[in-house]
């Protein structure tokens, strides 16, 4: 019986693996990731692969299948058990393990489930992601006689987090899980960080019953900000479902956005890399590339995704790199993946030490902007979607960044829309100097849009 085996053509994305359980995502499909990553693995040289999974609950099965086919293909396969990616990513470098694999779906619905995978240090996406089906569909499979162990490494983890604390003045922090899978890591960290911790929903529960786990809907953060101005606290910190994004709440109850924290982490990296490159992806705001100029630092607008945030950050050397979701990647002092439980740890000391969140986000100037804004469409359509706007608006000779969706540079501010790589959606983004700039800039968006055939969600 041939070995060989097709995926659903909508799995393989452009930085990881995702698909619906029971639809376009199964165990079946887990074995063969393992067959055919575990079979690239062994041809680079690898013998010993990590694997991690989140609280889904798919994904104790999927482990189960996955570590079957990788120990198919000779590989000694070490399994950390449940946790958040970053643990995973650790879990690479501490053991070492030539590569890993960790089964999440992140941000999205309960029914989701994926794959994010190393290869050495370096994210697997793009092109090594497509040979993945190619070996699949060729049952271009290696053989041998794998093995399996189970380690914790948990404490060493959380140890490793907290080894960065640099704080001077204990604070009061509200914690909010999103019942997701940094809840056990999340208790044995704030035992060890100094201060006064309130946790919210830090029980791992894959079906999210409290609020779904994504730090950069508004919705999703009621719940925090209320026990923020309850407990009267200094900071509160919100992780989305892997914890590889992070949340952040001022002290006055305003959400601190990805690309305002960036800012924040930028002024303090660069005075140990001064002229330093710092990186973000091209839905931040303008006035995180300028205050990155005006702190003495070379700011660089790059694609969104973490895996290719990540690859950036290898090949310029940048000490620092994020996007406006919240993913955000230390090479200071850190490894330079998106690790939120870290980021939570140098943020926590800053503010300890320099004074309160909300005076490090006002010294960025007021703009005017809409949050990440989702339109769905076929995930067979939104790619050329883009394209045929891309088009359109090159031809009118708008000023237009075409290095990820587009992104149109007006007067006014500047608007963006690009193709989700992980959801059937095109995502949406303005920013401006004044209220009715902005409603000139939504506009556009609104225009494109129904050129191209596709609704704009009522209210935008």
């Amino acid at each position: 019986m041939s070995l060989a085996y097709q995926f659903h053509p909508t799995v393989l994305r452009e930085y990881d693996i995702r698909g619906v359980i029971g639809k376009t995502l199964g165990p079946d499909d887990a074995r063969a990731i393992g067959r055919a990553f575990g079979s690239m693995v062994v041809r680079s040289g690898g013998k010993r692969i990590a694997v991690g999974y989140d609280g889904r609950l798919s994904s104790p099965g999927l482990e189960a299948a996955l570590v079957e086919g990788l120990t198919s293909t000779g590989l000694h396969v070490v399994r950390i058990g449940l946790g958040p990616t970053p643990m995973l990513y650790f879990a690479t470098r501490h053991l070492p393990a030539d590569a890993g694999i960790m089964i999440t779906g992140s941000h999205n619905p309960p029914d989701y489930n994926g794959f994010k995978m190393m290869l050495g240090k370096a994210p697997v996406f793009g092109e090594t992601i497509l040979e993945i089906g190619k070996v699949a569909a060729a049952g271009d499979f290696v053989t041998g006689e794998g093995s399996a162990e189970t380690v914790d490494i948990r404490d060493v983890y959380v140890d490793r987090l907290v080894q960065d604390y640099d704080g001077t003045t204990p604070l009061k922090i509200v914690w909010d899980a999103g019942n997701g899978a940094t809840g056990d890591i999340l208790r044995r960290l704030v035992k060890k960080l100094p201060g006064e911790h309130v946790t919210l929903y830090d029980d791992i529960d894959g079906t999210f019953p409290n609020h779904h786990p994504d730090p950069t809907v508004p919705e999703n953060l009621e719940d925090i900000i209320e026990r923020l101005h309850a407990e009267k606290a200094a900071i509160g910190i919100a992780f989305d479902g892997d914890g590889d994004r992070i949340g952040a709440i001022d002290e006055k109850g305003r959400i601190v956005w990805g690309d305002q924290l960036i800012a924040i982490y930028a002024a303090d990296v660069l005075k140990t890399h001064p002229g330093a490159t710092i990186i973000a992806d091209v839905k931040a705001s303008q006035t995180l590339f300028d205050e990155i100029a005006r702190l003495g630092g070379h700011p660089l607008m790059w694609k969104t995704g973490h895996s290719l945030l990540k690859a950036k950050m290898a090949e310029t050397g940048s000490p620092l790199a994020g996007e406006m979701s919240g993913h955000i990647f230390f090479a200071d002092k850190y490894y330079g993946f998106d690790d939120a439980l870290y980021c939570a740890v140098r943020l926590i000391g800053l503010v300890s030490r320099t004074g309160p969140l909300s005076a490090l986000r006002d010294r960025l100037p007021p703009v005017l902007n809409t949050p990440e804004v989702r339109f769905q469409v076929d995930e067979e359509r939104k790619f050329a979607s883009v394209r045929e706007i891309q088009e359109r608006v090159r031809a009118s000779g708008a000023q237009v960044n075409d290095i990820d969706g587009v992104r149109v540079t007006t007067p006014d501010g500047w608007w963006l829309l690009r193709a989700s790589n992980t959801q059937d959606v095109l995502v949406a983004r303005a920013e401006a100097y004044s209220a009715e700039g902005l409603e000139r800039l939504k506009a556009s968006i609104r225009e494109q849009l129904k050129l191209s055939g596709i609704a704009a969600p009522e209210g935008f």
